[in-house]
């Protein structure tokens, strides 16, 4: 037999019927969340983060009876708080008097957070302080309160004719300010 009396044969893909869609309708209605914004999805673009807000939640955020309440601390706005000027006396007050020896350091470690009672129990004690005999007199309280829930303050010390600056950070933590940074001049 030669070439050209061969019949052809036939291909794989020519027996089979042509690829069709088949809609398929589903039980449920398609999941259309009112809460999620519709976006453009392009490949190799990633949509923009939300800026970063510093500070304490406002107080519309927190609700009563939330599961996640019982567990840690959490933020506390300036209503919820005692008045900062008063608690910052006592804080620089019991602070420089743990230092200087007259009390224990231990009851400043309720105004504190763990980094900044750490801190004062490892770190040097101010000449200043653990030297001489005269009283500690600590000046009137400033306080500046940047965001809702913080306040910073600042106070002027003397011992023996000479004045020494002192200011720190205070955070509205559980219903009662805390001392999160703390600065002894």
């Amino acid at each position: 037999m030669t070439a050209s009396t061969r019949a052809p044969e036939p291909s794989p893909l020519a027996a089979r019927p042509p690829l069709r869609l088949v809609v398929v309708p589903t039980p449920q209605p398609p999941l259309d969340d009112e809460r999620l914004p519709l976006r453009l999805v392009l490949p190799g673009v990633t949509a923009p983060r939300p800026a970063h807000r510093p500070g304490p939640r406002p107080l519309a955020a927190r609700t009563v009876g939330r599961p996640d309440d019982d567990f840690g601390p959490s933020w506390s706005v300036r209503a919820e708080l005692p008045d900062a000027r008063v608690t910052g006396r006592r804080l620089v007050t019991c602070t420089l008097e743990a230092l200087a020896g007259h009390r224990p350091l231990t009851q400043v470690q309720a105004m504190t957070s763990l980094a900044v009672f750490t801190a004062l129990i490892q770190g040097r004690r101010p000449r200043w302080c653990t030297e001489g005999t005269g009283p500690l007199l600590v000046g009137p309280v400033h306080v500046s309160e940047p965001v809702d829930g913080v306040a910073e303050i600042s106070a002027v010390a003397r011992r023996a004719g000479r004045a020494h600056a002192v200011a720190a950070r205070l955070e509205g933590i559980d219903g009662r300010w805390r001392c999160t940074a703390l600065q002894i001049g």
